[in-house]
């Protein structure tokens, strides 16, 4: 997959796409907290989607049905991939200790994260 950014607006449509799978206009509005955007800011939002190749749609009549073309978690790789290659120079030792010195994580949140990664290690 390329690299694509969403802009914040984006995400939170891409969220409920992803959440609600298969979606039309009116069922991304009623998800939206107030003050509800217009219409038109969705159909725009929309259509940058498709641009970038993350949003389907399928037709039924004048209606469109719209679809995640990408899945949540292959968008949350490319994103933690993109950004530790950006701040981290691709560098995973280096990700781990930041996040790990600045996280404020516990003994016991350390001890499994240790054990998550011993997991993979075996594997």
């Amino acid at each position: 997959m390329k690299e694509i950014k969403l802009t914040d607006s984006e995400k939170m449509v891409m969220e409920i796409i992803w959440e609600k799978e298969k979606v039309f206009m009116k069922d991304i509005l009623e998800s939206y907290p107030e003050p509800k955007p217009a219409t038109t800011t969705i159909a725009t939002l929309l259509k940058r989607m498709q641009n970038k190749d993350l949003v389907g749609y399928k037709l039924y009549g004048n209606s469109r049905e719209y679809f995640a073309k990408v899945a949540k978690g292959e968008y949350f790789k490319e994103e933690m991939t993109s950004m530790i290659d950006r701040f981290f120079n691709s560098s995973v030792a280096q990700f781990a200790s930041f996040f790990t010195s600045n996280a404020k994580l516990s003994q016991k949140q350390l001890k499994e994260l240790r054990e998550i990664i011993d997991e993979q290690i075996k594997e």
